[in-house]
């Protein structure tokens, strides 16, 4: 498939790019051959069991599990004993809880009474009293028993959940967080029952919205914890009934540690931090606020990156100009060496629970919120920030 798709890809990439990164004086058929031999090392060997492959990624083979195996009228029939209580209605329960219920899964959802969430809840469809119930109550009525409150509320909650998660139910998470850093959310699961885990690669509006294209987020599953010896196959048909299209296997450790690790690195805060950088130095070298923002934020996140992602960097070395080209691979380079230390020192904090107890310490204040606010406005009031509003305001789909 992937192959067949470059022509068009190719294509793309010459108009969607500007003239500046991407080569008008490479000849196209050197562009294919270039690009074509830059496709991802990826082998695919197809297993007799449905919805189940064996796939090498570069030099590692792992199991990667498909919805293909687990229909909709196989989740009925798997969980048709089952009360899925769902516990929190952040993005998240919203997420998957919308899915599961989707499903045809018997699904509840506890929040606190008459709450922001509760009323959202609502809102959604939830009815007080058949599938919408105080915290305490679904928990009780639950077999398998979501817990996707916050981070910092599972710590708080867990002295008064923990007594109703009674042998026989299963316990399951969307991240790794809390039983791993036991020693500091004290979050410390009965011996009990099983402790499953599913960490869709995404946040819960992008669960819900993929699901409802027909297509599935990439999630992660992990076992904490086997009681009956069915606690993996339980992981697998929660992951295709939350929303997931493929599942990837971890540990409960793993999931957390890469976490924390990559939302503070490339996903969020150091992506930010280099756009700053980028952006600053351009401006204090007199470039204007809309060629800075151009150059920083708007041709990576409206046409290199999503090239990237399509097809990989090796791909996009190939499709640009050889001047674009020499720069990024020299300058590549010297990045990787000055951050490296820096990551390292990031992956340390989040091992060692330093960042865990700093989430916790932040999180659990009661003017949290009121903080985070403050924060939030004080990076809507940077110019960078301020000058991409207007720039997204001349593209073509945002003209009135």
């Amino acid at each position: 498939m992937a192959s067949r798709g470059l022509p068009r890809a190719l294509r793309c990439a010459r108009v969607a790019a500007p003239r500046s990164v991407l080569s008008s004086a490479l000849p196209r058929p050197a562009l294919a051959k270039a690009a074509a031999a830059a496709v991802p090392r990826m082998t695919i060997n197809q297993q007799p069991i449905r919805g189940l492959k064996q796939i090498t990624f570069a030099d590692s083979t792992e199991t990667v599990y498909e919805r293909e195996d687990w229909p909709r009228e196989k989740l009925q029939e798997f969980f048709k004993n089952d009360t899925l209580a769902l516990i929190g209605y952040g993005s998240q329960g919203h997420g998957q809880g919308l899915n599961l219920r989707d499903q045809g899964l018997n699904v509840i959802v506890g929040v606190r009474k008459d709450g922001a969430s509760w009323k959202e809840a609502v809102q959604d469809g939830w009815v007080p009293g058949k599938n919408l119930f105080d915290v305490d109550t679904a928990v009780e009525k639950g077999t398998i028993v979501m817990n996707l409150l916050s981070d910092a509320a599972q710590s708080e909650t867990w002295p008064a959940l923990k007594p109703k998660i009674t042998k026989g139910k299963t316990l399951y998470f969307s991240h790794g967080f809390s039983p791993v850093f036991k020693d500091l959310t004290k979050v410390d699961v009965p011996e009990d029952v099983d402790v499953i885990l599913v960490a869709p690669k995404g946040s819960g509006r992008t669960v819900r919205t993929l699901f409802r294209e027909g297509r599935g987020i990439n999630s992660s599953i992990a076992v904490f914890q086997d009681v009956t010896g069915q606690a993996k196959e339980k992981a697998i048909a929660m992951g295709v009934a939350v929303g997931s299209g493929y599942l990837y296997e971890t540990t409960f450790q793993k999931e957390v540690y890469s976490d924390l690790y990559g939302e503070r690195g490339c996903l969020m805060g150091g992506i930010h931090g280099m756009f700053l950088a980028q952006y600053e130095v351009l401006r204090e070298r007199g470039h204007s606020p809309s060629e800075a923002f151009n150059e920083t934020v708007e041709e990576a996140t409206q046409s290199l990156y999503p090239l990237i992602g399509a097809n990989g960097m090796d791909w996009m070395y190939a499709a640009c100009s050889t001047t674009a080209r020499r720069g990024a691979i020299d300058w590549s380079s010297r990045f990787r060496d000055n951050l490296k230390p820096l990551f390292n020192e990031l992956y340390d904090r989040v091992q060692d629970g330093t960042e865990t107890q700093r989430s916790l310490d932040y999180n659990s204040q009661k003017d949290y919120r009121e903080k985070y606010e403050k924060e939030m406005q004080e990076i809507r009031d940077l110019e960078i920030w301020r000058a991409g509003k207007a720039v997204r305001s001349l593209r073509p789909e945002n003209q009135k």
